[in-house]
């Protein structure tokens, strides 16, 4: 696909600076991009390159002003890394929207209900009275299990296994691997000692325009569902216990775990390893740090925690400052302790 400065800058609502005509086929980072790509300057960190690229287009901030010539055609916009993410989402799009039919071999059950220019990839297999709206694409060697409902515009990337009776709204991505569904972990202890599974009969809801990512696993309900809200993203390798409600437009880094029947809230950050112990609520705005162990309520919003377990944050950082000094402070106290003890014993003398 081509596409000139001109048609670019409609795009993105942009403002050229130099040849509108010239063209580009593909997308190239700053430092290395070439002719006939475009790419992009939002961190200043690189603006250097943006002097000695062989880029034909560049997207440039409004504010930002070049110390020297450029060689790019500029675009000026509002925010250059939106604009940028704005026009690789759009190709990726067009990119996708190209795919359409079944390919073979495929095993689509006779009730299943396919929408307007589906796409389903070789050696997938759907299911019994499965409904996937129009312009999804699900791509090779996928399971979509018997009652699961897809919504329009979502893309199911290769060996994503959603089971039975789940059910996706519009304009969801699920990437690789991921698992939809499976049985939350739940055994009802013994007297003997042994386990007893107790049976999870709820399913997985993920609203409109969820994207999560590859190798994560998010269980089923034992009664009821567990929810991803609308707009909420995941990262790659993420544990979502059974009953755990995401809320909307939520971010949760890769290697998190979050225990049974938690509920986070709206617009909350988490950092990748954090760990979540199992029915507790996060507040909306919540910022969980990297590696922080979640191990009570979050109960007052925009709050910020750190460690393990988790306390607020800027105590924290203040603690961690004290404990660098501990060294320090031990010479002070045993050099001070040695004064005390010189004065006693002068006392006792007399002196």
């Amino acid at each position: 696909m081509q596409f000139t400065a001109a048609q670019i800058s409609l795009i993105i609502n942009g403002r050229i600076e130099g040849p509108a005509d010239v063209s580009v086929t593909g997308f190239g980072k700053i430092e290395e991009a070439q002719k006939g790509q475009l790419t992009f300057l939002a961190n200043p960190k690189y603006e250097e390159f943006l002097y000695t690229t062989n880029a034909s287009i560049a997207i440039i901030n409004d504010s930002y002003q070049p110390e020297r010539k450029v060689n790019p055609t500029l675009i000026r916009v509002r925010d250059a890394y939106s604009a940028f993410a704005q026009l690789l989402n759009d190709y990726q799009k067009m990119a996708t929207q190209q795919l359409k039919g079944v390919q073979e071999p495929c095993h689509i059950d006779r009730s299943a209900k396919l929408g307007e220019d589906v796409y389903v990839g070789a050696f997938s297999y759907i299911g019994e009275k499965v409904t996937v709206g129009a312009h999804t694409k699900i791509f090779p060697n996928s399971f979509i299990g018997n009652n699961v409902s897809i919504g329009e515009h979502c893309i199911i990337h290769p060996g994503v296994k959603i089971y039975h009776d789940c059910v996706l709204y519009n304009q969801v991505v699920i990437h690789a691997g991921t698992v939809i569904g499976g049985d939350g972990f739940g055994f009802a202890p013994q007297k003997d000692g042994s386990f007893k599974k107790v049976p999870q009969i709820g399913n997985v809801v993920i609203e409109d325009n969820v994207e999560i990512g590859a190798n994560t696993t998010i269980d089923r309900a034992t009664i009821g569902s567990t929810c991803i809200k609308s707009g909420a993203k995941l990262d790659n390798l993420i544990q979502i216990a059974h009953n755990v409600e995401v809320g909307n437009s939520t971010v949760i880094a890769a290697q998190v775990g979050v225990s049974g029947s938690t509920k986070i809230g709206n617009n909350v950050m988490i950092g990748g390893q954090a760990g979540l112990v199992g029915h507790i609520q996060i507040a909306d705005g919540s910022k969980i740090n990297a590696q922080s162990g979640v191990s009570k309520s979050m109960k007052e919003p925009n709050m910020a925690v750190t460690g393990s377990p988790a306390g607020d944050y800027t105590s924290s950082l203040r603690s961690q400052a004290v404990f660098r000094n501990l060294p320090e402070l031990e010479k002070r106290i045993s050099q001070l302790e040695k004064i005390i003890k010189q004065l006693m014993e002068e006392k006792v003398a007399g002196v």
